[in-house]
């Protein structure tokens, strides 16, 4: 209980990397590419890039388009995804755009589906891979293209349970000993506005911290209703996000956002222990899996401060998105909303404001261009356990310290990969629910 969160082992270690070094990083060295698509070495603004897209649905879509503006001399080469439907339908949507649709080339042959798409997709000779599908797939997905030496932009979050927190963070220092960027979706990181704001109170402006808050009200999302000739898996992996297995619950899969950013003003320092609560009291039906509507956490750290973390997802409330600080001299308001500092008098930040989505693939390529990598490896995967530690509070509505988070042997993978059968989830309920 007491031990320090940032003593993780040699698993977790604890290197701290925040975005106002690593943006100015990025990726050396020959690639080796496969079936002749492209040359080996990457440094001159006249070798092409291939890009390979994993994961087809709307923020996959996305990224692909910020990857294929973010460089001159890009195209996009290869997609993959669980549903061709999905696939077809993305590279339809980036082709209506006249800013980027020139630069893909997507051949029917490398357009591929199913489980092990994204095995081909890494080995159809792409020197970047865009890792977009469904949480759970993230750490088998990065370690395929780091053994492979790819470059990555990786979607957050990283992992839905801790075995795949210890994946992606051995993948990451695997990337690194390669020289190859890895990127995260942890976009807020990418923010001029949060940079100068973080950095402001880092240097003293708010004194010492006591307390942080991290809010993530909002209202429902998409639900994708189950048809007649969905088999189970093919119903879960469509509605992925009402999924514990898949998405991790929402408080990992978004609220992980503004958590991260907790963690960013806290210097990279972990809670050591966490209390909380969670239910299900608006999405009750079978229609949305086995995640809660509802989280409340309080994380406490080694000196006493305290992370106060809410997140509701539900029709008719009020919305707020943002991340408050308390401190010994003064608070700070921080959201994409507005960020300021006040210490009896008020400061706003006023200065540019940039495509946060645009930016990480602006610096994921420049890193390639110029040889020194980005690996934003170790912020993502500890900012991901942080939110998994919280679920798992308020799953179980037991104390959880940050040593039985690290350490915890749960494993949300199903029993095998095929469509067919798959039970639905329990749902958690606290009090019964064990750690695990």
């Amino acid at each position: 209980m007491n031990k320090s969160p940032n003593s993780l082992g040699s698993k977790l270690s604890s290197r701290r990397q925040f975005l106002e070094t690593s943006v100015a990083a990025a990726t050396a060295g020959a690639l080796a590419v496969k079936q002749g698509l492209g040359r080996s070495v990457h440094v001159a603004g006249s070798d092409l890039l291939h890009v390979g897209l994993i994961g087809c649905g709307g923020r996959g879509t996305g990224a692909a388009a910020e990857a294929l503006a973010a460089d001159k001399n890009v195209k996009l080469v290869a997609m993959g995804d669980a549903f061709k439907d999905r696939l077809e339908s993305s590279l339809a949507e980036l082709k209506r755009n006249k800013e980027i649709a020139h630069k893909i080339e997507v051949r029917e042959d490398r357009c591929f589906v199913g489980f092990d798409a994204y095995k081909e997709v890494v080995a159809s000779g792409v020197d970047v891979v865009l890792l977009a599908a469904p949480p759970h797939f993230r750490p088998q997905h990065l370690k395929a293209a780091v053994e492979a030496g790819k470059h990555i932009f990786a979607e957050k979050p990283v992992a839905v349970d801790t075995p795949g927190v210890h994946s992606v963070l051995a993948s990451c220092a695997e990337a690194r000993k390669k020289n190859l960027s890895i990127v995260s979706g942890l976009c807020l990181r990418y923010s001029q506005g949060f940079q100068e704001t973080i950095q402001r109170i880092h240097d003293g402006a708010v004194g010492e911290i006591r307390a942080v808050q991290a809010n993530d009200y909002r209202g429902p999302i998409w639900i994708k209703s189950r048809q007649p000739e969905w088999s189970d898996m093919e119903w879960q992996m469509r509605n992925w996000y009402y999924f514990t297995w898949l998405s991790g619950d929402f408080n990992v899969e978004q609220h992980v956002h503004y958590l991260d950013v907790c963690s960013w003003i806290m210097k990279g320092e972990y809670p050591v222990r966490a209390i909380g609560t969670g239910g299900r009291q608006v999405r009750t039906g079978p229609e949305y899996g086995n995640i809660y509507d509802h989280h409340s956490v309080v994380y406490e750290y080694a000196n006493g401060a305290k992370l106060f973390s809410n997140c509701r997802q539900q029709a008719g409330c009020h919305n707020d998105m943002s991340c408050q600080v308390m401190g010994t001299q003064g608070t700070a308001q921080i959201s994409e909303r507005g960020l300021s500092i006040s210490t009896g008098s008020t400061w706003r930040y006023r200065g540019p404001k940039n495509n946060i989505y645009q930016t990480e693939h602006d610096q994921l390529f420049a890193s390639i261009r110029n040889s020194k990598p980005i690996n934003n490896g170790e912020y993502m995967a500890k900012s991901t356990l942080l939110a998994i530690m919280g679920r798992m509070a308020t799953y179980t509505g037991q104390l959880i310290s940050w040593e039985q988070a690290t350490n915890s042997k749960e494993d949300l993978t199903p029993p095998k990969y095929e469509w067919g059968s798959l039970a639905t989830p329990a749902i958690a309920m606290p009090g019964v629910t064990q750690f695990a």
